[in-house]
């Protein structure tokens, strides 16, 4: 069976590295994906992740009119991650195969975080490798 987890998480999201502003946010923010995640299943082994992160305007100025960078969120979130659900999952958020990101301007400040599912994936390696003991490892 494959497994789907769905999850909402409320705040302000920081990108991975932040050099001005509100530089204990980003802190804050790994926190709260860690709060919201810890008690939901494990993952481990390759799956898809669908986030949509609600950024408020603030995220959005003159010199970044589309936002902050997107690869810079979904580091600090993968991080988050690799405490809670990828823990069990060998290299933690490796296990992500695949990717569906995007980012939303959000009018209410209330509404900024993140909207995501993580899918199990099964794959015809997977499959095998987990059948397989890991001392019998394919020849090459």
């Amino acid at each position: 069976m494959i497994k789907s987890l769905r999850f909402r998480i409320r705040g302000v999201p920081y990108p991975h590295a932040k050099a001005t502003g509100n530089i204990e946010g980003r802190n804050k923010w790994t926190e709260a994906i860690v709060a919201k995640t810890e008690k939901l299943q494990k993952i481990n082994g390759p799956c898809l992740v669908r986030v949509t992160f609600r950024l408020s305007r603030e995220k959005f100025h003159d010199t970044n009119p589309f936002g902050t960078d997107l690869d810079n969120l979904l580091k600090r979130f993968f991080d988050a991650l690799g405490r809670t659900v990828f823990s069990d999952a060998p290299g933690k958020d490796a296990c992500v195969v695949a990717i569906e990101a995007a980012k939303v301007l959000v009018l209410n400040p209330s509404e900024s975080g993140v909207d995501g599912e993580i899918i199990e994936m099964q794959t015809a390696n997977n499959v095998i490798d987990r059948a397989r003991p890991p001392s019998a490892a394919p020849s090459k």
